[in-house]
């Protein structure tokens, strides 16, 4: 008889989200995810000032406020009718290449990594599912003593960061039209030293662990395939241009639908609505004409997420997509075996240390003297969209400006596409399905559902229960 595992909240990832598997055959054979808190950020944009986006929409992530910051930004330049100069453009691509480097050592040494890692029987090790836990006793140790290094790499990254964005969280650098920080030669020279210890740390203890944990785990290559369609809007611009999907960047635009590469084109995304707890009737809607109406009590309903399709296609957003979409050789020789648990972080590794060396280079292409930012005048109506690519995935922000103010905003944030719940043909989001199929060892510790959840890196928080078909709750399991 088939058993089903709720998980809430889910743990070691950002937010709160819940799991619910069915398990029968020692196999998840359904899976719902669920958004458990209501975000409402883009209803206190209503009325303001419409530079108050790039401040105000970062408060949505504290780990990756820097994506919203420079969503929100692109949006202005849009409505504006401007674009950065070549300094701000660098500039830009600095502070969000740095918070890229801190976001993924952090998924990988603090929060995935101990589903892995076995480490000594001390907080932040314990509590700790009683897992598989395969790697050789010398690696096991390295990978422990890595896990605090990783801590001051992660530092080294936001002190990175605040040369060119002034602090962090929430930094002040990425505004309307350009930077605000003027480079000069100390500033250079002070990114490039933080930055050579950086590159050294993801060659050399980065990569090289999620290898070693990869080929322990090897069969982890073949959980967690999910809905192979992959998505990315592009991000990290090389060039001059308003055209967003067309200008070169380090992250190219683009799709690959049922094993074809296709272009990207923004005017193909929609967001559903039905097993969300919005009203019906805001369902299907563009992001530019999205309005959010709660419905708290909708039935059916079962998560404060919307769910985002791409001309009614299930999509996956991430690094796995944009390393599979940049075609990087050492991704997609792995062929289909990319497309699970550990293509994903294997994916993440390596564009982590392509973003270190390619800042590397753009750091010396900056010209103390040359401007900055780009002046401009608020219209007095105007529509902007804001594209890029945050650590997790592809981000976007609408904003539609009316008398001088903020009229409508949205934003379509990268966890909305993958831990999306069932859309209007009932077909599951990207994590419900990479969780179909996963083998579960013991329901009662129900680490490989996590493992397939944390391979995402979602913005969530959550917990675990179990429960019987009857509704009847087994147990709970609550990890601080």
């Amino acid at each position: 008889m088939a058993q089903k595992v709720v998980v809430d909240p889910v743990t070691r990832i950002e937010g709160h989200l819940k799991i619910e598997v069915e398990i029968d055959g020692g196999k998840v054979v359904d899976a719902r995810t669920s958004g458990t808190m209501f975000r409402g950020m883009e209803l206190i944009m209503q009325g303001r000032d419409p530079r108050d986006s790039s401040q105000i929409m970062q408060r949505i992530c504290g780990v990756c406020p820097v994506s919203h910051g420079t969503a929100a930004s692109l949006a202005l330049d849009d409505a504006f009718g401007i674009e950065a100069p070549d300094n701000g453009r660098i500039i830009r691509n600095l502070i969000l290449g740095s918070n890229y480097i801190q976001s993924h050592i952090l998924h990988f040494f603090h929060l995935a990594a101990l589903d892995y890692v076995k480490g000594p029987d001390v907080p932040p090790f314990v509590p700790r599912y009683q897992a598989d836990y395969r790697l050789p006793d010398a690696v096991n140790k390295q990978a422990v003593d890595n896990y605090i290094k990783a801590l001051d790499m992660r530092r080294k990254a936001q002190e990175m960061l605040a040369i060119w964005g002034g602090k962090m969280p929430h930094q002040q650098g990425i505004v309307v039209g350009g930077a605000t920080e003027q480079p000069d030669t100390q500033k250079i020279v002070e990114f490039k030293w933080r930055l050579a210890e950086l590159i050294d740390f993801i060659d050399n203890v980065y990569v090289p662990t999620v290898k070693a944990v990869a080929e322990a785990y090897s069969d982890w290559f073949d959980i967690g395939r999910g809905c192979m369609n992959l998505l990315a809007y592009g991000g990290m611009p090389l060039e001059q241009g308003k055209d967003h999907v067309k200008k070169e960047k380090f992250f190219p635009s683009g799709t690959y639908i049922r094993r074809e590469y296709r272009p990207f084109d923004p005017s193909l995304v929609a967001e559903e609505v039905k097993y969300s707890w919005y009203k019906d009737d805001t369902g299907g809607k563009k992001p530019t004409e999205a309005v959010v109406t709660p419905d708290p009590k909708k039935e059916g309903a079962y998560s404060w997420l919307k769910a985002p399709r791409y001309n009614g296609i299930v999509m996956e957003v991430g690094p796995l997509a944009r390393m599979w979409i940049k075609k990087v050789k050492e991704v997609t020789d792995l062929g289909e075996k990319a497309f699970s648990v550990m293509g994903r972080h294997f994916a993440r590794a390596i564009e982590c240390s392509l973003v270190a060396h390619a800042m590397d280079e753009w750091v010396l292409q900056l010209e103390p003297g040359k401007p900055v930012a780009t002046p401009y005048e608020i219209p007095g109506e105007a529509y902007g969209m804001g594209l890029t690519e945050a650590p997790r995935g592809a981000l976007g922000h609408w904003h539609h400006i009316k008398h001088q103010r903020t009229a409508v905003y949205n934003a379509v944030v990268p966890t909305t596409w993958n831990a999306s719940p069932r859309d209007g043909l009932n077909q599951r989001g990207p994590m419900e399905q990479a969780l179909i199929d996963t083998p579960v060892a013991d329901p009662n510790n129900p680490v490989e559902p996590v493992r397939v959840v944390r391979s995402f890196d979602p913005c969530f928080g959550c917990a675990i229960h179990l429960m019987t078909p009857d509704k009847k709750t087994l147990a709970e399991f609550v990890i601080d």
